[in-house]
């Protein structure tokens, strides 16, 4: 595990000594996830001039979704983005041969190996909105319920990478440019917007086949009164259970790798 940590301290080392060569990419990502906090606050904002409450929850209550959504999205971009964009390269051009050889494990340096320091700032930006969403809440919030939430959210990140690795891993067979990829960046949309506005078969597909509504919604929700243990075991069990599937998948699709040696 030591060995994992100091590797990973290095590969965050060179990405900001490398991010401060290209300042003019550092500085535009700040500005266009800016404008995305921007045009989300918007639309929230133009809805609840028409009503009071959106699927049960009121304005206050979205706008710390909001900040779950946002610091949620900035550490994909910040930790995975990079890495899954260029997962699907690697296998079609066999450049995947010289990661399989390293003396970790491939899974894990395919999905550390490039922190994209120039969205870091991008998420120091998200955690100030999420903690002025939860500071100017009107009710108390139990200082328990605020540390399994930030719990909660951590293990969705975790869900929603393994969901969008399980996209990418067919690569292997069906040696696509980008797998099916834009398959995910369709369904992941779905959990910028609370769970609750869905309904019927539709919401009972995104807390259990496609998972979406436990990265945001479910750890919102301890927040304002669902019963945590029952949360708390759905988001836990379902991010251990995908991890597992992906995990599996993964050695699969290895198995089935042609290598540029083959």
């Amino acid at each position: 595990m030591v060995r994992y940590l100091r590797l990973y301290a290095y590969f965050v080392r060179f990405s900001f000594s490398r991010a401060m060569e290209f300042r003019v990419d550092f500085f535009f990502r700040i500005f266009m996830d800016c404008l995305f906090y921007a045009v989300q606050f918007a639309f929230f904002g133009v809805l609840y001039r028409h009503t009071t409450l959106l699927g049960g929850w009121n304005q206050e209550q979205v706008w710390v979704f909001l900040g779950g959504v946002f610091v949620t999205d900035a550490v994909i971009m910040t930790v995975f983005a990079n890495n899954t964009w260029w997962f699907p390269l690697f296998v079609n051009r066999g450049d995947l041969d010289y990661y399989l050889v390293r003396p970790v494990s491939s899974l894990f340096f395919l999905n550390t190996r490039d922190f994209a320091a120039n969205s870091f700032f991008n998420l120091v930006i998200a955690l100030g909105l999420l903690i002025w969403a939860l500071l100017r809440y009107p009710e108390p919030l139990a200082a328990g319920s605020v540390v399994l939430y930030l719990f909660l959210l951590g293990s969705g990140i975790l869900l929603v990478h393994a969901f969008h690795l399980c996209f990418l891993i067919p690569v292997f067979w069906i040696q696509s440019t980008r797998g099916l990829d834009e398959m995910y960046w369709v369904t992941q949309h779905l959990m910028e917007r609370p769970d609750r506005i869905y309904r019927g078969w539709l919401h009972r597909i995104l807390v259990s086949i496609v998972p979406l509504a436990l990265v945001i919604s479910y750890p919102t929700s301890v927040l304002f009164g669902a019963p945590p243990l029952r949360v708390a075991l759905h988001v836990f069990g379902a991010t251990a259970l995908f991890w597992l599937l992906t995990w599996r998948f993964w050695r699969w699709g290895i198995r089935n790798y042609a290598s540029a040696s083959s």
